[in-house]
């Protein structure tokens, strides 16, 4: 995947979840010295700042120190990375307008290039017979950033640029409404009500999500 062109910094400044709807489809792609591994975003979460208490930036009003959240006050279009557990990373996108501290967590992708590559650092065997093994390839947040190469060291990196080096989200394909299927949010009990809002978008068929908690046939995406 040479020559494509990333989404726009206008496609980053808006609320979460506008953004967090629209990257279903989008193609994640990272170019590393490694190779290059791409996949489709199936699984995404809104986290929308000051108001969500699922937030990371819940409450908080201003950057402060080295605080891991400073990087959601910047401009949309830029990368968050935080650890979980003690043990996984989470690759998360920030939206909206400076000092709107909003992101949206990529909770899963459909891989379609360096499959190879990805099963080697997720330690998956992918050969003939064994192919049912790719849905778990990036099927969770801590999942494929260790397929796609994704670390730390991408906390504060800028998506848009085009360039042969790093990570970028390109266009992919737009997923019609009806296809979309909006559930409350993975894991985020201890946020009271915010927990049950429907932040979690997904594109309802695919096979590749991290879980189908919450997901009906008949579901349809609504307001909280």
């Amino acid at each position: 995947m040479k020559n494509v062109e990333s989404l726009p910094r206008e496609f980053y400044l808006t609320d979460a979840m506008t953004v967090a709807k629209a990257l279903l489809g989008k193609r994640l792609v990272h170019y590393s010295h490694e190779g290059t591994t791409v996949g489709v975003i199936v699984e995404t979460e809104a986290y929308a700042g000051h108001d969500d208490a699922a937030c990371h930036s819940y409450q908080r009003k201003l950057p402060r120190n080295d605080h891991r959240t400073n990087i959601m006050f910047h401009e949309g279009g830029h990368i968050y990375v935080y650890l979980i557990y003690g043990m996984y990373n989470c690759f998360n996108v920030v939206v909206n307008e400076v000092g709107n501290p909003e992101a949206v967590l990529i909770r899963a992708l459909e891989p379609v290039e360096g499959l190879p590559l990805m099963a080697q650092r997720r330690g998956i065997d992918i050969s003939p017979g064994k192919r049912n093994d790719l849905v778990k390839l990036c099927g969770g947040p801590g999942k494929l950033c260790i397929a796609m190469g994704i670390t730390r060291e991408h906390y504060g990196q800028d998506l848009c640029r085009n360039d042969s080096d790093g990570i970028i989200i390109t266009k992919g394909t737009t997923i019609a409404d009806s296809d979309i299927a909006a559930t409350p949010r993975i894991n985020v009990d201890y946020a009271g009500e915010a927990g049950t809002w429907p932040y979690r978008f997904v594109i309802r068929e695919s096979g590749f999500l991290s879980t189908r908690k919450f997901i009906q046939p008949d579901c349809r995406r609504h307001e909280r």
